[in-house]
């Protein structure tokens, strides 16, 4: 079915739709961090790259990508329509995740970045955490 609103005009209310982050799978990583009892994680850490969770005493920051917007090799896709801009976007999305990764690195801390779908079955993720945090 086609738009009926001209392209400038669906751009303007598109840019008016406010973001809720990636507030759902963080709250599913919560979940997982008290059942497992991980302990010492805080939130809206003044760090760079903005990780979604530290660790300050492990030195540890956590990223949840979602498989859309960072380009999961398992489940990421470029849509059809548009296809220049979308892949445009979701490359500087990967350029910067790997950017940020590496100023970490340099910082002294350790960067763990999780897939979207990885909270899915969580018993490797689980494992995975114990191994880096403990």
């Amino acid at each position: 079915m086609a738009d009926v609103f001209s392209p400038q005009k669906r751009s303007e209310i598109m840019s008016r739709v406010k973001s809720r982050g990636n507030q759902l799978t963080e709250m599913r990583l919560i979940e997982l961090f008290r059942t497992h009892g991980f302990v010492g994680w805080r939130r809206n850490a003044r760090l760079f790259g903005r990780p979604d969770f530290v660790f300050r005493k492990q030195r540890v920051a956590v990223f949840v990508d979602g498989c859309f917007w960072h380009g999961c090799p398992r489940h990421g896709s470029v849509p059809a329509s548009n296809r220049e801009f979308w892949s445009a976007k979701l490359e500087r999305n990967k350029k910067r995740d790997r950017l940020v990764v590496r100023e970490l690195k340099k910082r002294g801390w350790t960067p763990l970045r999780i897939w979207q779908h990885e909270l899915k079955r969580p018993g490797p993720l689980v494992r995975r955490l114990e191994r880096i945090l403990r």
